[in-house]
């Protein structure tokens, strides 16, 4: 079992930064693949950014170039660095895991249960 709590949300203005934390619990959760998701009002969830053992890292175009998804096995969790932040970026922001093998994720998805971020113009 695999439990998940997201933090960092908040309002900022156009080009701002933020960075998001999602700390997991359990005892697979560092050999997992991990991702970020969001959600804007209106629209369906998408995927921005994901971390694949042995796959490596991959993102959305619209989030390229400005959005980083890192891990910190230390501290069991993964994080979303959000750089020059656009309006079209608010949405709530929900983390996300499945066990991992090298290359592929299997199994049934965990998902936290999100942070709300807000870009103003």
């Amino acid at each position: 079992q695999v439990q998940l709590q997201e933090s960092g949300g908040a309002s900022v203005a156009a080009g701002g930064s933020l960075r998001l934390s999602c700390a997991g619990s359990g005892p697979y959760y560092n050999t997992g693949c991990m991702a970020w998701f969001r959600q804007a009002p209106g629209k369906e969830r998408e995927g921005v950014a994901f971390i694949t053992p042995g796959a490596g890292t991959r993102y959305d175009d619209s989030v390229k170039g400005r959005f980083t998804i890192s891990k910190d096995n230390a501290q069991n969790t993964h994080y979303l660095q959000m750089n020059n932040l656009k309006p079209e970026d608010t949405a709530m922001y929900y983390c996300w895991w499945r066990h991992a093998v090298p290359g592929n994720c299997y199994g049934d998805p965990y998902w936290g249960q999100g942070t709300q971020v807000t870009v103003s113009s």
